[in-house]
């Protein structure tokens, strides 16, 4: 089933990946939207272009950080955050040795099979709610 589109230019976005870092951004769209719904404090996510890549912000509550679905030098596609953020040393620190990464601002993949709804859910949750969740205590 072809997925909803939020746009013309989103659904463009997607069809430039190829086809199996298609179908992993596709497992990562579905699990932002899911953990959203899951989420309420973090309101409505909208799904827009940065970069000309596929972006989902919180623009009513204003709680979250962007969260970026690309394809980077080093894998075949990948889940970004704001580099600035705690929130990839976060997600090291609480599940460290599972994941590649590309210094503060990405999750790699090379399978969209990689893509784990826990571990990566926990991820997107806490950049949906990074403005109104405390930072947690990663042991040095």
């Amino acid at each position: 089933m072809k997925p909803a589109y939020s746009s013309p230019e989103i659904e463009a976005a997607f069809a430039v990946f190829d086809p199996l870092a298609r179908e992993g951004l596709l497992r990562l769209r579905q699990l932002i939207f899911r953990t959203a719904a899951e989420t309420p404090e973090a309101g409505r996510v909208e799904e827009v272009l940065r970069w000309g890549q596929p972006s989902f912000i919180t623009p009513e509550t204003k709680t979250g950080s962007a969260i970026r679905l690309g394809v980077p030098k080093g894998a075949r596609f990948a889940l970004f955050v704001h580099c600035q953020s705690r929130l990839i040393p976060e997600f090291a620190a609480v599940f460290p040795a599972w994941d590649r990464f590309e210094g503060t601002r990405a999750v790699l993949f090379d399978d969209p099979a990689e893509v784990e709804p826990i571990r990566h859910g926990w991820l997107i949750k806490r950049a949906l709610t990074y403005r109104i969740r405390p930072p947690l205590e990663v042991p040095a």
